[in-house]
């Protein structure tokens, strides 16, 4: 398989095919299967976070004991591990940096 050079902006929520396309923060090297992850883990951090947004309203419901920040927080992990993955030196060595680096992979292996 061929791999291709995509950037991936978790700001944004993109994957970008072209470097000027718009801002990125990681360039990934992957196949063309590994694109729609990316995509499909955007669209559950999207909808992770208007549930959390209603929740958020709830006043009674303790941020650190509901599972929908859990839920928000295992699919960013899920993010960085991939980009961790199939990212060149220079993004590796900054998602290894990250305080839950190691905690993201196990949750990316299980």
């Amino acid at each position: 398989m061929s791999l291709n050079k995509v950037y991936v902006s978790i700001v944004h929520r993109k994957v970008y095919i072209y470097p000027d396309e718009s801002p990125w923060e990681y360039e990934v090297n992957a196949n063309r299967e590994i694109i729609p992850v990316f995509e499909k883990l955007f669209n559950q951090l999207s909808s992770a976070e208007t549930s959390n947004f209603w929740r958020a309203h709830i006043p009674i419901r303790y941020y650190h004991l509901d599972e929908e920040n859990d839920e928000y927080d295992t699919k960013l992990k899920k993010l960085y591990a991939l980009i961790h993955e199939f990212s060149n030196e220079e993004s590796r060595s900054l998602i290894e940096k990250l305080p839950y680096f190691n905690e993201s992979r196990r949750v990316f292996v299980e």
